[in-house]
């Protein structure tokens, strides 16, 4: 044994990936393997953004710049907010670490619904807090229930929404009425890593909540809808104050060069890439037709995936899936979470699907 772990970490589980194309094709021995697993866009950044980080590829011998001003400045704007409301992070997972950093001790409680984002435990847990799961109403989040549970312990609240993994999401002004229950010393995380697959009439927070409720941070990334997930580059927007604060705990330059140069480059070409948000939504309405149409039974997805509730079925069709080379996420015991892809890899998805359900149970 080397060195003396923590026994919070000792007992915490580790983050656990999406298994890529390349790792499902060395183990059962196939070719052609397509990521349905990751919800990754289906294809690779705007030109603008690969032309960004070629360029600002010259310049990695120096230090990028800590505070990301550029970038913050250029959310600013974006955004209609000042930019002492800005924060920038290594994803969007990146600021939740913060929060956790900035906000919890040990024994204090952290709420969120479940299932959703598969680190809210993990970073509780890191922290030595206790995290509070309180069950979702079918595949939404319950925010009653989620207000009941907020104690005199509970330090932070996550909310994901659009849900991961369940694609389904809470409006602004669910949201706002929820604020109205918890106690100003409670900080809200709105986690917003899809919004911009999201529908528009559930409502922004930054403009809606943000305003009104300095214990309310958004937390937003460039990982999926703009193409960057392998840059890391997230964003949040809260009153001063709380950016303030959160900002003690980023680590040295956090958000590299690259990906600042890329998150910049990526604003500028928004109406580009809302295009692209635009072809992905509705080959997701299409996909969730024909899957609809076969006879699943799944939530509205407001995200880039959708979830298949297949409860004991999980397992085996998410094997059997891989085996044909379609990578997906599987929840043991409650279902696989499906990255809406190209129309050609959808097609593949559902096809395959159909294929695995025939099989006889155990085969």
């Amino acid at each position: 044994m080397a060195g003396r772990v923590r026994p919070a970490v000792e007992a915490m589980p580790s983050y656990r990936p999406g298994k890529g194309a390349a790792q499902a094709e060395a183990e059962h021995g196939i070719v052609n393997a397509i990521k349905l697993a990751s919800n990754e866009t289906p294809w690779p950044p705007v030109e603008a953004v690969v032309e960004a980080v070629r360029d600002a590829a010259s310049g990695v011998n120096r230090y990028a710049d800590h505070r990301a001003t550029k970038l913050r400045s250029e959310l600013a704007g974006w955004l209609g907010v000042d930019a002492e409301m800005v924060t920038a992070g290594p994803g969007s997972a990146g600021l939740l670490q913060q929060l956790c950093l900035t906000f919890v001790d040990a024994g204090d409680e952290v709420a969120f619904p479940w299932r959703s984002f598969e680190v809210y435990p993990v970073y509780t847990q890191l922290m030595e807090g206790q995290a509070v799961r309180v069950p979702l109403a079918g595949w939404s989040v319950d925010l009653d229930a989620l207000a009941a549970a907020v104690g005199p312990r509970t330090k932070l609240v996550f909310i994901a929404t659009p849900n991961n993994p369940t694609g389904t999401a809470v409006t602004t002004d669910q949201l706002g009425r929820f604020l109205d229950k918890i106690p100003k010393d409670v900080i809200v995380a709105v986690d917003e890593a899809y919004r911009e697959f999201n529908d528009p009439s559930h409502g922004n927070p930054v403009a809606d909540l943000v305003p009104d409720h300095p214990n309310v941070v958004v937390l937003r990334t460039f990982s999926k809808a703009h193409g960057l997930a392998g840059l890391r580059v997230g964003y949040g927007v809260a009153q001063a104050p709380l950016i303030s604060d959160i900002d003690k705990t980023m680590a040295p330059f956090a958000v590299n060069a690259l990906a600042q140069a890329g998150a910049v480059a990526a604003i500028g070409a928004d109406e580009e890439i809302r295009t692209r948000v635009a072809m992905l939504t509705s080959e997701r309405v299409r996909l969730v037709g024909d899957l609809r149409a076969d006879g699943h039974e799944l939530p509205d997805p407001h995200g880039n995936f959708v979830w298949l509730p297949l409860g004991d079925r999980t397992n085996s069709v998410y094997l059997g899936l891989e085996r044909r080379g379609v990578v997906t996420r599987p929840f043991s015991g409650e279902g696989i979470r499906v990255t809406v892809g190209s129309a050609d890899e959808n097609d593949r998805f559902r096809a395959t699907l159909a294929e695995v359900l025939e099989e006889p149970a155990g085969s």
